[in-house]
Formats: C-alpha cells, sequence, structure tokens
C-alpha cells in the first residue's frame, strides 16, 4: 500500500495555519514593560470571611447570575469559617428581600444552607 496516498493523508494549508498563528500572537501579545507594570500593581485578593458584607441588599428584581453567585458564595464562605448565626441572619436578609430576583434552585439551596447551619448551632462542637 502506498504511503502518499493513503486514506489519512490529510494537508493543511500553510496559509490557515499561519493566520491562526497571528491571531494566537495578537491575543497574547504582551511587551515586557507592560508585564512589569501589571506585575508591580498585582494584589492577590483575600477573602477572609466578610464577602457578605460587600453586597448591597435587597438585590433588584434583575438580578443577574453573578449577583446571585455572590451572595451564594457569602453564604457558603460563612458557614466555611463556622459563622452559622450571621450566616442564618444574612439567608433571612436574602430570602425577605430579595425573593422575586432568586430562582427557585437557589432559594433551595439557600433553605438548605439555613438548615445546616441551625443544625450546627444546636450541636455542640
Amino acid at each position: 500500500m502506498d504511503d502518499e496516498d493513503g486514506l489519512l493523508n490529510i494537508e493543511i494549508s500553510d496559509d490557515e495555519a499561519d493566520k491562526n498563528e497571528d491571531k494566537a500572537a495578537r491575543r497574547t501579545e504582551q511587551t515586557e514593560a507592560d508585564f512589569q507594570a501589571v506585575k508591580r500593581g498585582y494584589h492577590a485578593k483575600v477573602e477572609n470571611g466578610n464577602v457578605h458584607a460587600g453586597i448591597t441588599l435587597p438585590l433588584p428584581p434583575g438580578a443577574n447570575k453573578q449577583h446571585i453567585q455572590e451572595v451564594l458564595h457569602a453564604v457558603e464562605e460563612l458557614y466555611f469559617f463556622r459563622r452559622y448565626q450571621e450566616a442564618v441572619d444574612f439567608i433571612v436578609k436574602v430570602l425577605h428581600g430579595a425573593s422575586q430576583a432568586l430562582d427557585e434552585n437557589t432559594k433551595n439551596l439557600l433553605g438548605v444552607y439555613m438548615s445546616r447551619c441551625r443544625e450546627r448551632m444546636c450541636t455542640p462542637p
């Protein structure tokens, strides 16, 4: 069997490969000076259990997915740091003031966190 005329003998045009490389180079191109400027101004974001303090409540009725994810993240963070009463209080505020902005899955998840927090508050460590 001749390898040059085989079924899997596929060639890619050089023009297409060059175009793809040019796109990648333009997208990721950054000079050393630009990189150093970004590096000097970069500070790692440290979450310390206070995400809930930065959330404005009540959520507007047209809250987007990012706002809802921030609320869930705040509840999860309070739960992780074992600040159960604060988590329950925050969930009550969210559900009381922003129930129109939340879908059923989010409301159910917040309810699960509320019940878990209440269970944890009743059981000794």
